[in-house]
């Protein structure tokens, strides 16, 4: 029989939000995927360990995605990493991929998952807590209360639109446009709030537009909420 590819989520960053099962997952299989070209250097690798370990005990396996807009070079390293996995699932041997936050959020483990079913492997998601909700509990932050919406914007690729009027807007993938992005909030009058590096040692929160700097780091997420006259 073939073995099954399980997508982890290890939370946003502190091992302590990890959850009993994506734990017990990680100890009862040998074969850890990882995204990235030294899997022990990926922020995914660390906050499991934290948790797990054990995991150093572990065979590791390299999955190279890149960040790229091209839609072609994407495909090829989908491609590759899905028939790494697949190499090991045909032997019979469960994968663990290892993703930030949720899997079912802006994960990696999404593209490799629909390559691997269609090939008729087996696949299961493992909830993990997702960063956004770990943001909103640090600066005390309500997504939503009574009848809000909650909408969660990958905001580097959303910069030519206009925020919605109402409701709470989860900024994510926004560092690397953070200087538009700021401008953006301004415009829409909105409240926000910035957590950088959520559960780590390097944890920063900011609780105004003038406070969230130019530069962010990769791990930033934004939370702006309506203003009091637009509730």
């Amino acid at each position: 029989m073939n073995g099954i590819l399980y997508g982890i989520g290890v939370g946003p960053g502190d091992p302590e939000l990890m959850t009993l099962k994506a734990v017990r997952l990680i100890r009862e299989n040998d074969i850890i995927a990882l995204p990235g070209v030294a899997p022990r250097e990926t922020f995914a690798y660390k906050i499991a360990a934290g948790a797990v370990p054990e995991l150093a005990e572990k065979q590791l396996i390299p999955v190279h995605m890149p960040m790229t807009y091209d839609k072609d070079e994407q495909a090829k390293h989908h491609r590759e990493g899905a028939d790494i996995i697949e190499s090991y699932l045909m032997e019979g041997k469960n994968v663990v991929y290892l993703t930030l936050g949720d899997p079912a959020v802006y994960s990696t483990f999404t593209y490799l998952q629909q390559i691997v079913e269609t090939d008729g492997f087996q696949t299961q998601m493992v909830s993990g807590i997702p960063s956004f909700c770990a943001a909103a509990a640090t600066s005390g932050t309500p997504l939503a209360v009574w009848n809000e919406q909650v909408h969660i914007i990958p905001a580097a690729h959303r910069l030519g639109s206009a925020l919605p009027d109402t409701g709470t807007c989860v900024l994510m993938k926004s560092a690397s446009k953070m200087k538009r992005v700021k401008e953006l909030l301004k415009a829409s009058g909105r409240d926000a709030v910035m957590v950088e590096n959520c559960g780590t040692k390097e944890e920063q929160v900011y609780r105004h537009v003038d406070e969230i700097p130019d530069e962010a780091g990769y791990y930033a997420l934004i939370i702006a909420k309506e203003t009091a006259q637009n509730d």
